[in-house]
């Protein structure tokens, strides 16, 4: 049998599977570094048993974990891929401050603190002393460090960029959480109610290094998440499962505006005179970190000379570094073997070039590596958004019409929002976190529902290709003082379209309403995030919306369509349409049947890809 590979029985024979065995290949230490204020750090380290030569260290830091622990426990995958596993590089993980088998204490999203003196700490003096540690005393390594981390390890990988060590050469922060206001728990202001249950994960501290987990999730009772949300209404009936030990939660009950706590959160605004070379990734269908990735590759652009470059793929959360051969989200099939080509020839090919050659000359990566979730293929851009996009109104009007004149007689559609009977994201019943699927969900249960006004294009006679953002510019009223507005842009399918095998046995593709963006914002954020206002009742009033990048060509044959509601349940908590200063503090009397309209003279912004 090779060295190295695990023999797989199976019920007619003994077959070699070529399936890579790290403990043939590495040996594991387990260290714990310490930090300039005292503080230790749990790192595993996995070396190549190979002494011959030397390696780079690959890096990840994390809240999640460095299991499995003892230095006699391998973990079956090592580094961001097999490749660059199997080829051989010093691989090293650590539980970041506060986490796990680390000492010292959590703080969610630290902030960074610029100009540090004496021992000051945060997560960049963290990564520079465990850097420093490493280069000087882990054997057979070559000088250079790459960082990388997918979600929170993304955040991580990020910060490793400010106060960098010399010897950090490239990083990948890859869905990388950029602001919790606009990331995971929050949008916009709107609060991400899937998400509840998450911040058990990292809101309950501990106070010594441990090995096991010491927090729990609430046990609702029931698999219907849609249900039990509606039950819980108001949220203060949720604190009958969480109490103030609860920190996350306490957190974002108390700080409801974008105040200075979140806003010292941020890494966004940091990220100038970057020194290292970065490839930032993302999903096109993530539901959890679009804001990150996007920003933080378009802060580094606009503030920094280093190598940069962005890949966008057809991914939900951490799509890529899964080994999927189909690649399907939801109903949607996009390809095969995505996520394995991105892993051989983009990603070992980036962490190769600046930690194992001469980092000089050209990497053979484009500068934006974008695919198009509209005709399923990758394209190449010298920058992002391309150069060769224009802007284009696309209004709001009367008959459902999305048109691109508009109609200079002002009117109105409009519909009654109950927040107590509330539009549903998805018609899947799910407990547990943000579902994957619903990114690209068939949208014609909303469309047929009241309270969701719906507008479309006639048939397309041409492909429509979106490149950016898009920016919803709506003119609304209310009855009330309160709204949450959510857009979504979709593509309606042809009549004609034929199913593939992933679709669920429900539902056709024929006619198909695939959700390619939404985005919420609270209505009282619309001019400022962190002066919160009411809305005058019956007042024409301006909600400007951005909705994160896309890329996607509405072909010819479909039609482009826009849908406008109120609530979102339970992926957003509902508004109860009744101002309160703190929706967490509001009763059950403020939550009031709400008319909202939406006027002809609102429009969808896109930005449109010359051919």
């Amino acid at each position: 049998m090779n060295k190295g590979f695990k023999t797989v029985e199976t019920s007619a024979n003994v077959e070699i599977e070529n399936v890579y065995n790290p403990e043939d290949h590495y040996t594991k230490k387990e260290v714990m570094i310490t930090m300039r204020d005292g503080i230790k750090l749990h790192t595993t380290i996995y070396s190549p048993k190979d002494t011959t030569k030397d390696y780079p260290i690959l890096m990840k830091r994390t809240p999640y974990s460095c299991r499995p622990y003892g230095e006699d426990a391998f973990s079956s995958r090592l580094g961001p891929n097999k490749y660059l596993m199997e080829e051989g590089n010093i691989m090293v993980y650590q539980d970041v401050r506060g986490r796990w088998n680390s000492e010292g204490v959590y703080d969610n999203m630290r902030a960074y603190i610029p100009n540090k003196t004496g021992n000051q700490i945060d997560e960049a003096s963290d990564t520079y002393d465990s850097i420093e540690w490493l280069v000087n005393n882990v054997e057979n390594n070559n000088g250079k460090v790459g960082t990388y981390g997918i979600s929170y390890p993304g955040f991580y990988a990020t910060y490793s960029l400010l106060d960098s060590h010399p010897a950090l050469k490239a990083v990948s922060p890859q869905a990388c959480i950029g602001d919790f206001f606009f990331d995971d728990f929050i949008h916009n202001g709107a609060f991400l109610l899937s998400y509840w249950r998450a911040t058990s994960v990292f809101g309950y501290m501990k106070d010594q290094p441990t090995k096991e987990a010491w927090y729990n999730f609430p046990d609702i009772g029931t698999e219907d998440q849609h249900q039990f949300f509606l039950d819980h209404m108001p949220l203060s009936k949720l604190n009958a499962f969480y109490d103030s030990t609860n920190v996350f939660m306490e957190q974002i009950k108390t700080h409801v505006t974008y105040d200075d706590f979140w806003k010292s959160r941020g890494i966004i605004q940091h990220l100038k005179d970057i020194k290292p070379a970065t490839m930032i990734v993302g999903g096109l269908f993530d539901a959890e970190d679009l804001y990150g990735p996007f920003n933080t590759y378009k802060s580094i652009e606009e503030n920094s000379n280093n190598y940069n470059t962005v890949v966008f793929g057809p991914w939900s959360h951490g799509d890529w570094a899964r080994t999927s051969e189909r690649q399907v989200v939801g109903n949607i099939h996009f390809g095969d073997e995505l996520s394995d080509d991105f892993q051989k020839n983009v990603e070992t090919k980036f962490f190769n070039h600046f930690l194992k050659g001469e980092a000089s000359g050209e990497t053979g990566l484009p500068e934006a590596q974008m695919f198009n979730t509209g005709t399923k293929q990758w394209q190449s851009f010298n920058t992002w958004p391309p150069e060769n996009t224009t802007k284009h109104n696309y209004y709001l009007q009367q008959e459902e019409l999305l048109t691109r004149s508009l109609n200079n007689v002002q009117q109105s559609s409009d519909f009654v929002s109950d927040p107590k009977k509330p539009v549903p994201y998805t018609e899947d019943i799910k407990v547990g976190f943000t579902p994957r699927k619903f990114m690209t969900d068939d949208q014609r249960f909303a469309s047929r529902r009241p309270d969701v006004l719906t507008f479309e294009t006639e048939i397309l006679e041409n492909d429509v290709t979106l490149a950016g953002d898009i920016m919803a510019k709506l003119k609304v009223s209310t009855t009330g003082t309160a709204a949450d507005w959510i857009v979504k842009v979709i593509d309606v399918f042809p009549a004609d379209t034929k199913n593939t095998d992933d679709v669920q046995d429900h539902l056709k593709l024929s006619n198909y309403h695939m959700m390619v963006r939404s985005e919420v914002l609270r209505g009282r954020f619309r001019n400022s995030l962190s002066k919160p206002e009411p809305f005058v009742p019956n007042e024409i009033t301006d909600v400007i919306l951005k909705l994160q990048d896309v890329f996607h060509t509405f072909k010819k044959g479909h039609k482009i369509q826009v849908q406008i509601q109120s609530t979102f349940f339970p992926y957003i908590d509902a508004n109860p349409q009744t101002y309160v200063d703190n929706i967490f503090e509001a009763t059950e009397a403020d939550f009031q049947k709400q008319t909202h309209k939406v006027y002809n003279d609102s429009s969808i912004e896109f930005q449109i890809l010359s051919n």
